[in-house]
């Protein structure tokens, strides 16, 4: 039997031309998780052994060997009081907080035969129970209660929602904003209180008066002038 060391020492990304790693859910319950538990090891090493929760999610994909927008993780279940209680799912910077029950996975060819079970967990910034909701989603696979395997593992599947276009525009558009606040308007029209500056010839001296003074020179003076 392979050990923990071991799975986790080959931590390059696959990068096989044209290979996208996207395994079903009965797949990722009764292929990956089952050989995973029972010690089995694969000819391709794509999941790799991780203690997700002393990482913040962002931090997952680049500890991830394969994904681009979905990153796949075996992960052992901590618990917070020991041998009981529920599995400790809190991080340096938040905590991941579950949606609704779980639900149970069948496989196709026997709709009736429960192979594991989904839990759909959300991450939040801060302490619970309070907490900043993000964007950040966990659909974590183990295996069902009356299987005879060891479940001490489970299968976690890391992803950010998906952002809807309207949202997308609305950020770009107060990102746009920002930067007009901080490298400023363009320039605005002199006010009543700046001022402007000009020569009179005959004094043959520079004089600076608020534009607020600013008036036409009648033409009989100026031809007077000249």
């Amino acid at each position: 039997m392979a050990s923990m060391e071991d799975m986790n020492m080959s931590n390059e990304e696959i990068t096989l031309p044209g290979f996208r790693f996207h395994p079903t859910e009965e797949e990722l319950l009764d292929f990956y998780l089952k050989n995973m538990v029972v010690g089995k090891k694969l000819r391709y090493d794509v999941i790799g052994f991780l203690n997700i929760y002393h990482h913040d999610p962002w931090d997952l994909p680049g500890l991830s060997k394969v994904g681009e927008r979905e990153w796949y993780f075996f992960v052992p279940r901590d618990k917070k009081h020991g041998s009981g209680g529920r599995p400790n799912r809190t991080t340096e910077k938040g905590f991941w907080k579950a949606t609704g029950s779980d639900r149970k996975i069948v496989t196709l060819s026997d709709p009736k035969r429960i192979i594991g079970l989904r839990k759909t967990l959300v991450f939040y910034k801060g302490r619970a129970p309070r907490g900043s909701k993000t964007d950040w989603v966990m659909n974590e696979y183990r295996l069902p209660d009356n299987s005879p395997l060891p479940k001490d593992i489970v299968l976690c599947k890391i992803y950010r929602k998906a952002t809807s276009l309207k949202v997308l525009e609305q950020r770009a558009a107060e990102e746009e904003e920002m930067k007009q606040m901080v490298v400023g308007s363009p320039t605005s029209p002199p006010s009543s209180t700046d001022t402007i500056s000009f020569n009179y010839t005959q004094q043959d001296q520079h004089v600076s008066l608020p534009i607020l003074f600013q008036q036409v020179i009648p033409k009989e003076e100026s031809q007077h002038e000249t």
